[in-house]
């Protein structure tokens, strides 16, 4: 009688880890459909996916057997996604971009990751999420908020605030940024420099650009994709950080062997490096990169479930504030950067 009763359970408890999954998939395919409207293209398939998560869960809510399922996307198919996005970056264009591109790209990222983390702190925001927030602003959104998420040990809901947090901001600086263009004064080149080094996801960038035509997409993109390259450096130097401030707290020497290894970022370096030497064709390329970004989206349905909105409503207005300010002084700097560094 217990054997057969066993057996019923793993099939349930399987059948409940694949509706789960299943149930990130479908969130996902109908992000990714909603992102083909107007608007919504500009939010991006990423952010509706975590929104989407967030409304299922506060209206229909998640059975428990499905949360095993959908874990599995917010985790593991979330690395596997990071890894396959490496397929988007080509290092060759960040060389030919020169060394001001390069020289802005770390102002840009050091100056944020300093200024919205001490804002976050300011405002008594939860540590990790304030690291979260500000890794988001200073590198590629929703993107690197999740990347980073493993190396500080944050909790689910941490990391589901944060990138949602980060990926709305940066949809209003896209629509303000639209309208800046007119009366800024700066050349296509120029803007696309400015919107590349200074935007949260590289969907916000190419829609910040694209009314101004292809030199400032080509350029914002470049530039965009530059202080992606830097999340590698970042995640090791913030897993170093976290497990240096564990150890301190709990009065214990820090080795080198207890410090997390980021592999899928190191996967993604990887996967970047094999398409900087063409060893794989654009056309299959750019399948790799929508199958990322499906899991990726798979991953932010999965946090979005997670997420309960009192929980929400409770840590996510402080960090949006000082993601907002943050975004202000940044989007200043890097206008300042551009004439400073002659990139106008």
């Amino acid at each position: 009688m217990g054997e057969p009763l066993t057996r019923q359970n793993k099939k349930r408890q399987t059948a409940g880890f694949a509706l789960g999954i299943g149930l990130t998939l479908i969130i996902a395919l109908v992000a990714k459909y909603l992102a083909g409207f107007p608007f919504l293209s500009i939010m991006g398939q990423l952010v509706i996916a975590i929104l989407i998560g967030i409304f299922w869960r506060a209206t229909i809510g998640v059975p428990d057997r499905l949360i095993a399922g959908t874990n599995f996307s917010s985790k593991k198919l979330l690395r596997l996604g990071i890894i396959l996005l490496g397929m988007r970056l080509n290092l060759m264009d960040i060389v030919h971009a020169g060394p001001k591109v390069f020289l802005m790209a770390i102002i840009v990222i050091c100056f944020a990751l300093t200024v919205v983390y001490g804002l976050a702190r300011l405002f008594k925001v939860e540590k990790r999420l304030g690291i979260l927030t500000a890794c988001g602003t200073a590198i590629c959104g929703a993107a690197a908020v999740v990347a980073i998420a493993p190396q500080i040990k944050a909790k689910d809901e941490e990391t589901a605030i944060g990138a949602a947090m980060v990926a709305i901001l940066g949809t209003l600086f896209t629509l303000i940024y639209t309208f800046l263009y007119p009366v800024i004064g700066l050349s296509d080149l120029g803007y696309g420099i400015f919107s590349g080094g200074t935007l949260h996801e590289i969907a916000h960038v190419i829609a910040a650009s694209d009314p101004v035509g292809s030199e400032a997409v080509d350029m914002a993109v470049i530039v965009k994709l530059t202080r992606v390259a830097l999340l590698v450096p970042v995640a090791i130097l913030i897993g170093i950080w976290a497990s240096r401030s564990e150890r301190s707290e709990g009065r214990s020497g820090t080795s080198w062997k207890s410090i997390p290894i980021p592999w899928f970022i190191v996967g993604f370096l990887i996967v970047s490096g094999i398409n900087s030497l063409n060893i794989v064709s654009s056309d299959v390329a750019g399948v790799i990169v929508t199958v990322a970004y499906m899991l990726i989206a798979m991953a932010m349905a999965g946090l979005g479930l997670n997420v309960d909105l009192v929980t929400f409503r409770r840590l996510g207005m402080k960090s949006f504030a000082a993601g907002l300010i943050g975004s202000v002084l940044l989007s200043a700097l890097g206008f300042g950067l551009v004439h400073l560094l002659n990139l106008t």
